[in-house]
């Protein structure tokens, strides 16, 4: 490839996931506002509405985490697959997409997304029918640094021998395997703490709440137990959200 701008061109799938995290960072600032909103006004239904908010996107996180690792390897695979028999043209050619690939494939000593048996009934055999593997998948010197090829002709005729057997696709794996477990590890630190960390202004609306039940059941409590034919009295003092009870007195 000549640069990182014309292989990121070449592949639309890249601009794809560009837009989806835009409109989800677009989403988070929303949130967010929203939220900031709904504590310093102190108003119900703007927290209300963003706590369901946090458990739709803790839902949706999930769902999206769990179908990830279910269908990780059928769905990644399947499409690296269909764009290499489409797209790839062969070893010495200028176009962008086959030169990301015979890069990868030159790196991590591998042929074809799964085997060697991925450029069957592709564009390349077309472009090239005498061959069975492009050179870039040809075994070089056991040496590092060692770009010569062991048996260039035998490779391109279906030597297995002389070529590399493994697909790109798990050699990939293989090398970012620690860094994929740890990309998992911090998902689930952050679901975890989405799903145990209420926001604070929906715990102090509950507390309010619970405050209020409190003194009406004070109240009751003493309404109960006072003599019959008493009156009774209570000083209050009533604020946005918050009613206050100071003395509950009785009257014989």
């Amino acid at each position: 490839p000549t640069g990182f701008r014309e292989i990121v061109a070449a592949n639309p799938l890249f601009f794809t996931g560009v837009y989806i995290i835009l409109a989800m960072g677009a989403m988070l600032f929303l949130l967010g506002f929203l939220g900031c909103c709904g504590a310093i006004r102190e108003n119900k239904c703007l927290l209300l509405f963003f706590f369901m908010l946090i458990l739709v996107i803790f839902l949706a996180e999930l769902a999206a985490a769990i179908l990830a690792f279910i269908f990780r390897e059928h769905l990644t695979r399947e499409y690296f697959t269909k764009e290499l028999k489409r797209h790839y043209q062969g070893y010495n050619n200028t176009d962008v997409f086959t030169g990301t690939w015979n890069a990868v494939m030159n790196s991590f000593d591998c042929c074809g997304v799964n085997s060697p048996e991925d450029f069957e009934e592709s564009l390349f055999r077309l472009i090239n029918p005498n061959e069975m593997v492009p050179a870039a998948c040809c075994r070089r010197g056991s040496q590092p640094g060692d770009s010569a090829y062991i048996s260039q002709d035998e490779c391109l005729m279906g030597n297995m021998l002389f070529r590399n057997n493994k697909g790109c696709y798990s050699a990939v794996v293989d090398y970012f395997e620690l860094y994929i477990y740890v990309a998992g590890a911090l998902a689930i630190v952050v679901l975890t703490i989405e799903f145990i960390s209420p926001p604070p202004n929906i715990a102090h609306s509950t507390r309010q709440l619970t405050d209020i039940l409190g003194n009406v059941t004070s109240l009751t409590f003493y309404s109960t137990l006072a003599p019959p034919g008493g009156e009774y009295w209570f000083c209050r003092t009533v604020t946005q959200h918050t009613v206050h009870i100071h003395t509950v007195r009785y009257i014989g």
